[in-house]
């Protein structure tokens, strides 16, 4: 990845559009390389532009966005998926599909500019908020009786580590919680991610609620 985060805007709204490009284009270090009014048109354009960053709206006509970043999702392509989340029932799915994160349509300016920064760096993002609404879906998927051979190769520490971040909490806060230093935390989450074969947090997430590790919001 450059200096400069490429993004691409995929939402059906024209205004959205306009007003995510206005706020992103303040920033020096984001620039917005395309814009898509449904799922197929994104995907095309991020085929053509290769952007670091796809903000994606869940609901749009056509191809819609959980579908176009199952496609498009990968480690040099990061997927924000954006949504309304009162409304929303597609988080889980999202995050199934490969999305790196989520970001509430009425955020503020800074949190869209810090959203793109995070997930192009390579992390999730997965608010408190969000983790709940995850953990709703997850109690009403056909996993809900749990897939505990997923966590078969951790050790009790791991395990606590997992829980801590389904909880949406960040490392500092993990290691407040365990007693563990920050730089613990950093490495046991890194080691969830290597042994899980999971790209970020997020999918961390899911794989706590498809075990049963967790199983009440």
């Amino acid at each position: 990845m450059s200096n400069v985060i490429r993004v691409v805007i995929a939402d059906d709204q024209p205004l959205v559009r306009a007003g995510l490009r206005a706020l992103l284009d303040r920033a020096q270090d984001i620039t917005v390389v395309g814009e898509a009014a449904d799922g197929a048109e994104a995907i095309g354009i991020v085929r053509a532009e290769r952007p670091d960053v796809v903000l994606m709206d869940i609901r749009m006509p056509g191809l819609d966005g959980i579908e176009a970043a199952r496609r498009i999702a990968t480690d040099e392509v990061r997927v924000i998926m954006l949504t309304t989340f009162d409304v929303d029932e597609h988080v889980f799915d999202s995050i199934r599909a490969g999305a790196a994160g989520f970001l509430l349509k009425n955020a503020q300016p800074e949190e869209l500019r810090h959203a793109v920064r995070v997930v192009a760096a390579g992390h999730g993002l997965l608010s408190p908020a969000v983790t709940g609404r995850v953990m709703r879906a997850a109690a009403d998927s056909p996993d809900r009786a749990g897939k505990p051979e997923l966590l078969g190769g951790l050790t009790d520490r791991e395990r606590e580590v997992l829980a801590q971040v389904a909880m949406g909490r960040s490392n500092s806060e993990v290691a407040a919680e365990l007693h563990i230093s920050a730089a613990t935390a950093r490495t046991y989450v890194s080691r969830l991610l290597t042994k899980l074969d999971a790209r970020d947090r997020s999918q961390l997430v899911v794989i706590a609620y498809r075990s049963g590790l967790i199983r009440d919001a």
